[in-house]
């Protein structure tokens, strides 16, 4: 068990904050005022290859787990709008990953990131007006004509919607079969009859493009079923014999893998509030002593830097399990999103307290901070869900 960085992990932490500090952080209030999509952001990280296809193949081949931890708790240190907007892609690009066949890899992903000068992104589709993390209950249908694949249905809170280049969309092919009649499709956004619906304006995370999507028989060739078409129907073969998978669904093993990098996310959130907090109790005075030497500020701080580092040593733990192979026993990636979403919201909110009034107001990035965490606690599965997962898991279910 090694707590320390390698030299090589610590340049790669370096590099993420430097980009973090000179081409996020400035730019951050324009974006979270505006709610544009912050597309030059996008383009200059690609142009240093913080957003490229080899960030991914590194992090893959990295048996710490660590490699997308690192870069990604610096960008959201950053700011969490243009952070989400940057790495939304990799959920869609770990779907295609985990799930695809080795051809659609080679064709989709690099059109899932584009180029340097002409960068592009992704969007996983799951969510419904109905279902919310309810995954079985999708009512997005795909019905099989010929050589054909034909889409009908409506997603909603999709991170990158409409604005993707690729999305991946889940979908039921047959509906007695619960989640083991789904399967995810790729579906390019010029597609005949797929459409952006509502663009959301949101709390927080506002740099981050958020949108329903609306797909109206929509029509894609049977071979962009992810995983190819034969695996699917003899997946849909064992489920009518009555054969169990023992398996998750294929957007819930997405989700799995994803979580530790959500908490690592609220923890890059929480640092920066924090961070914040502690330079302003340090520099600012009341009753002729500066406050952190309060005893009720004090108490806060020491708080809130312990939950921080609480949220990260299990982030790191879920990440290296991750890549590993080691198995979610417990629900560790569960229990590090779970973890890492409360300190950001508790962070955040304490790091108000500690400003005051000055928390309150928008000349100072506290409230934003606050704003942008609250989603943690919601998205890729409710603090509630993340409950329920952790307890099955301990059950042995």
């Amino acid at each position: 068990m090694e707590f320390g960085l390698t030299e090589e992990q610590r340049d790669l932490q370096k590099w993420a904050h430097e980009f973090a500090e000179k081409e996020i952080r400035p730019v951050a209030p324009h974006y979270d005022e505006t709610e544009e999509f912050p597309w030059d952001v996008l383009k200059k990280a690609a142009q240093v290859g913080l957003y490229s296809l080899d960030v991914y193949y590194q992090a893959a081949a990295d048996t710490s787990g660590l490699t997308l931890p690192l870069i990604m708790e610096e960008l959201f240190w950053g700011c969490a709008g243009i952070a989400l907007a940057i790495s939304g892609t990799g959920l869609p690009l770990m779907a295609l990953w985990s799930g695809g066949t080795p051809d659609q890899l080679q064709t989709w992903a690099p059109r899932m990131m584009g180029t340097p000068d002409d960068p592009q992104i992704a969007a996983f589709a799951v969510t419904e007006p109905q279902s919310g993390s309810d995954v079985s209950s999708l009512r997005t249908r795909a019905r099989r004509e010929g050589d054909e694949w034909v889409i009908n249905g409506r997603k909603v809170f999709i991170t990158n919607g409409g604005l993707a280049d690729i999305h991946i969309v889940v979908a039921t092919v047959d509906p007695d079969l619960g989640h083991r009649g789904q399967a995810s499709f790729i579906v390019p956004r010029d597609t005949a009859g797929f459409a952006q619906g509502k663009k959301e304006k949101k709390l927080g995370i506002r740099a981050s493009h958020t949108a329903e999507l609306l797909l109206d028989e929509v029509r894609i060739p049977v071979d962009n079923i992810l995983g190819g078409i034969d695996k699917f129907e003899a997946k849909l073969a064992r489920a009518r014999s009555g054969q169990s998978s023992g398996r998750a669904s294929s957007a819930l093993r997405t989700f799995e893998v994803t979580r530790p990098l959500v908490g690592i996310s609220a923890v890059g959130i929480a640092r920066a509030a924090f961070e914040f907090a502690l330079d302003y109790a340090k520099q600012r005075t009341q009753f002729g002593k500066r406050i952190i030497e309060h005893e009720s500020v004090g108490n806060i701080l020491a708080d809130m830097a312990t939950e921080i580092d609480a949220a990260r040593l299990l982030a790191y733990r879920a990440s290296w399990m991750g890549a590993s192979g080691a198995p979610y026993v417990h629900a560790e990636g569960s229990m590090s999103k779970l973890k890492a979403a409360e300190v950001a919201v508790r962070v955040t909110e304490r790091a108000v307290q500690v400003l005051g009034g000055y928390g309150y107001i928008r000349d100072f990035p506290v409230e934003k901070w606050y704003r942008d965490a609250k989603i943690y606690t919601i998205f890729e599965g409710t603090s509630e869900i993340q409950r329920l997962v952790i307890a099955r898991a301990l059950g042995g279910d």
